[in-house]
């Protein structure tokens, strides 16, 4: 799903639940700042909740050993911090 068609879908759920009219340039100025909040969040090694859907938060992978496809050469994958999703109780329920 491209951001356009999340938009599209939300703008659409919005109406059929007859809230309060929400236009699509605002519904993208939202998400824009929802991606600001949860990277600055994560930056600072915090955990973003996403009621109804899970919790966003990091992890730290080990420094490990691996090989170049191309190659066949043994190279060292140094350890980082990666982005991890725990999905909710009603999300794993849903599906």
């Amino acid at each position: 799903m491209t951001k356009t068609e999340l938009i599209e879908n939300i703008a659409e759920d919005i109406r059929i639940q007859h809230l309060r009219a929400t236009n699509k340039a605002d519904l993208a100025a939202f998400l824009d700042s929802l991606a600001a909040v949860t990277t600055r969040a994560l930056l600072a090694n915090d955990s973003v909740p996403l009621l109804g859907l899970g919790k966003l938060s990091t992890s730290q992978r080990a420094a490990r050993s691996g090989r170049n496809p191309a190659t066949g050469e043994s190279i060292e994958i140094p350890a980082r911090r990666v982005p991890h999703f725990s999905p909710s109780k009603m999300l794993k329920d849903a599906l």
